[in-house]
Formats: C-alpha cells, structure tokens, sequence
C-alpha cells in the first residue's frame, strides 16, 4: 500500500511540473520590460497612466507580445524619483515612460550615455526643456506627447466671460518647468492689453492655499493656472475658497475642472496616454528609430466646465457654453469629484 502511495505521489509530482513546463512553452510571447514612473498622484496624470496600462494591455493581445509593466510614483519627490531611475537602469529594462516635464529630465540625465529609450507623457514644452532637438525629429534617446497649452485660447474665455476685466491673477509653481511659457505668454499678452497682472506662487499645497488667499486679497477678478502638477494637487483645497470669493478659475487640463476649478482647457488626457502607449510599441516592438520619432502634439481645442462651480458662481450653465462654443472646438461640462472613474 505505502508503495502505491509513493507510486502516486511520484506521478502527481510529475504532472505537476510537466504542467508548469507546458505553461511556460505556451507562453513564448516576446517579453518587454517597460518602467513607468509618474511625477505626483493627481487626476489628469493618473488618467495618462490608466490609458497607458489599457492601450498596451490591447497591443498586446493583437501582436502576440508581452509587456511588463513597473510602475512607480515619486510625489513630486526628487530623490525618490531618482532612485527609481536608477533601480529601472539597474534592472535593464527595455524602455522607459516619463510622467511630466520633471520626471523626463530626470530620466534624461540619467539615461544620456546608456541610451535607454525613453518616451514621455505631458511634457508642455520639450523643446523648451531641453528634452529634443525638434519636434520633428528629438535626435537623441527621448520622444513622447506633449501637453502644450493655448495660453492665448483660455486668455480668450477670460475676456469672452468678462470684457471690462482689468486685474487677473496667475497662480503657479516657479519651480515647474511646464509652467514657465504660459506663464510668460500669459504676462505679456494681458500686458499688451492693459490688464494688470497679480502672480502668486507656492512649491507646496499650503503654499498654494496661501497664495490663492493673497490673490483674493488682492480682488482679482479671474486667475489663470497653466497645466501645474502643484497646483493640481492643492485644487480639491481651493476651489471652494475661489469660488467664495466669486472668482472664477481657468486653468490648463481638464483634470482641475474635475476638482472643482471653473474651467479646463486643453488636451484630451485620455487619448494622449493612447497615444504614449502607441510609441512605446512602435519604438518596442516595431524597431521603429526614437531619434526620427515625432513628438505627438494634439488639438487644445475642449474647454471642461464645471457646471457645479459654474452655478455657484452665479453663471447660467448654458449661457456660458454658447458663449465659449466659437472659440473652441468643443465645450463640455464635468461634476465636480476626486478622481475621473
């Protein structure tokens, strides 16, 4: 009998890894390692990395090939961002993906003599960073999709809203690289108009708070953020202060529209972490040269309402849609809430 049972034991033990022998022959897809690395936990990136996932997720089942994702989030934090490249280098993986303008610099720096492909996500200005040669053709181990902003579009709204305005407020980070060029862009066109300009900066949420408190102290009669990761992150604290104030705020994504600001204006987060997600394929899996790689602008045409802030601050939702429609691609309305499902 106990020889049975170790004849059978014996049996099952070579079933078992006869199975698992099979299971790895039948999966002989052609594996990429990819390292992902976001620069701060808030909605328009995250959606960016969510596309990501999703849109190689479909390559992957179309192509008969394998991605492995790592991924990582350094909140907006220097040294741990840089430790995450590096764990990414050390563990020779195939191709990299910058969230942000900070992020793609970092993994520039760290990627400029192993020649590591890097393909970036919502970098606003990466001819301005230093991050390509052209748009055309990035010459180096980076390309990607790029956020660039219409600062002169959502100018437009402001005075569209308000003809008479004489005073707007800019809030931003200095720090953010993004930020710099509408920012400028933003200074000299309100200037030339004769609208006085009130800037107020924070490197951290509770810097925001308080800046958004002198803005209102200064009686600003709108304020303009471009597509600042900081300035996202305090949003959900400072929608209601703004709106209190009567102060409507127009921004750069649509992701701030989601956590309250009045408006977003921009590109379409979703279709451009699709569009991340097809050059790191082409790049991957199709042989396709990075160097020669254009970078991926799109239309800044959709401006976000949120038709909740809109009615608090004394606006007919409908009115203002018509209002903005000619200046626009397209106008569309949001709830305010945390995170896009």
């Amino acid at each position: 009998m106990k020889k049975i049972i170790r004849i059978m034991l014996v049996c099952l033990l070579v079933l078992g890894i006869y199975g698992c022998a099979q299971k790895n022959e039948e999966s002989d897809a052609t594996v990429y390692e990819i390292g992902i690395c976001n620069y701060v936990d808030d909605a328009s990136l995250n959606q960016i990395v969510d596309n990501i996932r999703d849109r190689l997720k479909v390559l992957s089942e179309e192509n008969g090939v394998e991605f492995r994702i790592d991924y990582q989030n350094c909140n907006a934090d220097a040294s741990i961002m840089n430790q995450i490249i590096s764990d990414f280098i050390a563990e020779d993986k195939d191709l990299m993906v910058a969230i942000a303008t900070p992020v793609a610099m970092g993994m520039q720096a760290a990627t400029e003599e192993k020649k590591i492909p890097v393909i970036f996500a919502a970098v606003s200005d990466p001819l301005g960073a230093g991050l390509v040669d052209s748009l055309e053709i990035p010459g180096d181990n980076l390309s990607g999709t790029s956020d660039f902003l219409d600062t002169s579009a959502v100018l437009d709204l402001i005075l569209a809203l308000n003809p008479e305005i004489r005073k707007v407020g800019l809030l931003y980070d200095a720090g953010q690289d993004a930020s710099l060029l509408p920012i400028s862009d933003a200074k000299k066109i309100l200037g030339d108009k004769g609208i006085e300009v009130i800037e107020k900066c924070g490197t951290n949420v509770t810097e925001i708070q308080l800046a958004v408190q002198a803005l209102i102290q200064e009686k600003v009669e709108a304020v303009f953020t471009p597509t600042d990761n900081t300035v996202m992150e305090a949003q959900l604290t400072i929608y209601e202060d703004l709106i209190e104030a009567g102060i409507p705020h127009f921004t750069g994504a649509d992701s701030f529209a989601l956590n309250g600001a009045f408006l977003g204006y921009g590109v379409d987060y979703a279709n451009l972490g699709k569009e991340t997600a097809d050059m790191v394929f082409e790049v991957l899996v199709k042989g396709q040269n990075i160097a020669s790689l254009p970078v991926r602008t799109f239309d800044n045409g959709t401006a976000t309402i949120n038709s909740e802030t809109c009615e608090l601050l004394g606006y007919d939702y409908e009115e203002i849609a018509g209002l903005f429609a000619p200046l626009c691609t397209r106008v569309q309305s949001i709830l305010t809430a945390e995170s896009f499902d």
